[in-house]
């Protein structure tokens, strides 16, 4: 790799959090469309499996390489990531020849937000 190129390191995208709290108040219909578009993309194993193996790598975020074996071939694996992406549950930063995913803190916080319950 000493003779490697050098490329220029893109910022990476952005994720809003998603909405508030199920149990505060009715959610408008723009944030249940936001809301069921991440749940619809985590409903498939697979993505579930990739989500899961980005969220839990060490760093923070995985290459590509990293999480790619999840039992269906390499064409599948990046049209899952695309799915998640799509979603606004990962965001990308191509280095190289390799994408980095990440998923941002405020997500897992507005998830977890979401689905959290008051009052147990």
């Amino acid at each position: 790799m000493a003779n490697a190129k050098l490329l220029p390191v893109l910022e990476p995208e952005t994720v809003a959090p998603c909405c508030p709290p199920l149990t505060e108040r009715t959610l408008t219909a723009e944030e249940a469309v936001t809301t069921a578009a991440m749940f619809k993309a985590l409903s498939d194993p697979v993505r579930l499996r990739l989500f899961s193996a980005v969220a839990s790598h060490e760093g923070g975020e995985a290459c590509v390489c990293d999480i790619s074996d999840v039992g269906v071939s390499q064409p599948t694996v990046s049209h899952h990531l695309k799915k998640l992406k799509e979603a606004g549950l990962l965001t990308s930063e191509r280095r190289g020849t390799w994408v980095f995913y990440r998923v941002e803190p405020s997500v897992l916080a507005a998830m977890g937000q979401a689905l959290h319950h008051y009052g147990g």
